[in-house]
């Protein structure tokens, strides 16, 4: 029997199942109560954590608001239990609910302000916590707390400890493969992108704030789940119990266990819950403990304890299971690409009293290779960023076919504008297939639930991102890298892969700057090859580019920028002789330099 291939066989969540189906069959082995009702706390804890882990560890997200979340769903549960709904379904829904509106509500301003103003929202919230009980403590009894919860049902039926235990660990597990699925679907990898830089993902079409305020408000669901079993366990709560302890102990607990990991909050939760928290005395050291964990964690530990455990699963792969390649795509072809025209007139930008640009107009068209060169700080990578929208024009516009471009970056990338930067730019933990499959995003919908519940328009989706992701990467000569990790390729091949990346969305128009920056030679010519085949289909190709002698034999058309102003523009043939771009742009200053320089031209046309 070919153990490694039956070993391949078996799917990533089968052994995370097999120990959920273990742990929730615990009462039938005789485990004590106690002991339930540790494994109870932990699924809790790691529920609130896991929330924390989508908008911290995925989307790079820093919020300090989970236990407010946690207490909403508790003392909406609470209340329900105390004036008779006690069933249990009932609550969940109720509390999730309550736990999404209040992840929309506090996530619209900290997310609008940006950087550190959602970790400064959440943070007040936590500290109105107290406040607002005892504004409501008619329905949530004050600082006394919230007393006489009755016994949870399910379907008309009253949970002992035994059933409440089973339907505990059946919700933790649940939770978990729904947050696996939709960190492992194009929606995590978009997550991921953000995380990395949200200026990469906002020029593959993905709305920033959108995805931001996504990420937070479904991290809020299962706080508003754990505060719901959390009020249901002892049938009392009080505001105690979700204090700014909590919230450091929650956030101490993502960092140990892998805030990048969807089992790293499980880890992190039994850490923290069987450690210190079993100290009677623990309360008084909690935050100088919590604080020490979270430097701990962050200096020594790349991504926790879950991350160590994955790259000791990536090395026993890679050892014993090599990953297969994928099959050869020699002599795919690109399909047609609809481009169109790119124009800019009279662009005027200014960075205080710097003239970047200065009445610069530009005409990039279908089926043409359009050049733009000059030296350093001419404005070349100024006016890319002008045409993506990441800078605001002062003046003059900018136009896509016969319609003026959105002045907002992911409608423009939308619009089929599509670009690589000058430092490439690939998220960690993504193979080459899924960092290239990124910049479909876009290009075709798939719901967040379509992905958690792996529904028809999601495997759709994905089937055709990882056909067109090959198809790519056999364009660029990249299809035997398939599933090795993106970004620790080479600084050359990473460029290559951003070049798949742009083009896998078929854009109208491809914005390339300094692609060929720390090519060999070979990778130059793979370049140049896959830059002239994307010019034969139909594209529209705006290279910026140093490299002079690339530039010539590509473009069809050059426009040379010098101090913010269009110097000369013109075929190649003329921008090679031309006297102002010799001195301008090679630094040749003397007249004899310069006839020097155009006699050389000259010679190299005749031969």
């Amino acid at each position: 029997m070919d153990v490694p291939a039956l070993v391949r066989r078996v799917p990533s969540w089968f052994l995370p199942l097999v120990a959920a189906v273990l742990v929730a069959l615990f009462p039938l082995f005789g485990v004590q109560a106690d002991v339930q009702r540790q494994i109870i706390l932990i699924c809790t804890l790691a529920l609130v954590v896991s929330g924390l882990n989508l908008s911290l560890g995925y989307a790079g997200e820093l919020a300090l608001g989970q236990a407010a979340i946690f207490a909403g769903g508790a003392y909406v549960s609470g209340y329900l239990g105390a004036h008779g709904h006690t069933e249990l379904l009932l609550q969940l829904l109720a509390a999730a609910v309550a736990s999404l509106l209040i992840g929309i509500i506090t996530g619209v301003p900290g997310l609008r302000l940006g950087s550190w103003a959602l970790a400064m929202v959440s943070f007040f919230l936590v500290l109105l916590v107290p406040d607002i009980l005892q504004l409501l403590k008619e329905q949530t009894g004050g600082s006394f707390g919230l007393s006489g919860i009755q016994f949870p049902t399910l379907f008309g039926l009253t949970l002992d400890q035994e059933g409440f235990y089973v339907f505990v660990a059946v919700c933790t597990a649940l939770w978990l493969l729904m947050l696996r699925n939709l960190v492992t679907s194009r929606h995590g990898t978009a997550f991921r992108t953000l995380r990395e830089s949200p200026v990469l993902a906002s020029s593959l079409g993905i709305s920033v704030f959108r995805m931001k305020l996504s990420a937070y408000a479904i991290g809020a669901l299962p706080a508003g789940i754990a505060g719901c079993l959390f009020a249901n366990l002892d049938h009392f709560i009080s505001p105690d119990s979700f204090g700014f302890t909590l919230s450091v102990s929650i956030l101490a607990a993502s960092i140990l266990g892998g805030s990048a990991s969807v089992y790293g909050a499980l880890i992190g939760a039994a850490i923290l819950q069987l450690g210190p928290l079993e100290s009677t005395s623990f309360q008084q050291y909690a935050l100088v403990v919590y604080g020490l964990l979270l430097v701990l964690g962050g200096v020594l530990l790349s991504n926790g304890i879950a991350g160590i455990l994955d790259r000791v699963r990536v090395r026993a792969q890679r050892r014993w299971l090599p990953r297969p390649r994928s099959a050869s795509f020699q002599g795919e072809r690109l399909p047609a690409i609809e481009g169109r025209g790119l124009q800019v007139e009279g662009a005027v930008k200014s960075f205080g009293g710097v003239q970047a640009l200065q009445d610069v107009s530009l005409l990039a068209k279908p089926g043409q290779v359009t050049a733009l060169i000059g030296p350093n700080g001419s404005g070349k990578t100024t006016l890319l960023n002008m045409v993506c929208g990441y800078y605001r024009l002062d003046g003059g516009t900018i136009r896509l076919g016969d319609e003026p471009l959105s002045s907002t970056p992911y409608q423009v990338a939308r619009a089929g504008v599509a670009r690589t930067f000058q430092t490439p730019s690939i998220p960690p933990r993504l193979t080459v297939a899924e960092a290239v499959a990124a910049g479909r995003y876009a290009s075709q919908k798939a719901s967040f639930l379509s992905a958690v519940l792996r529904l028809p328009g999601y495997r759709r989706a994905r089937n055709t991102d990882v056909e067109e992701a090959r198809r790519v990467l056999a364009l660029v000569g990249l299809e035997d890298l398939e599933h090795e990790e993106a970004a620790s390729l080479p600084l050359g091949t990473r460029r290559l892969l951003e070049v798949a990346r742009s083009l896998v969305s078929r854009p109208q128009v491809l914005l390339l700057d300094e692609a060929a920056s720390g090519l060999d030679e070979d990778e130059v010519e793979r370049l140049a090859v896959l830059i002239r085949t994307i010019r034969d289909s139909g594209g529209t190709v705006v290279l910026v580019e140093h490299n002079f002698r690339l530039v010539l034999s590509l473009a069809d058309h050059i426009y040379v920028l010098a101090r913010g102003q269009i110097l000369a523009a013109g075929s190649p043939a003329e921008i090679e002789v031309h006297p102002e771009v010799m001195t301008e742009y090679l630094g040749v200053k003397t007249p004899a330099g310069e006839r020097l320089l155009q006699t050389a031209g000259q010679e190299s046309a005749d031969d």
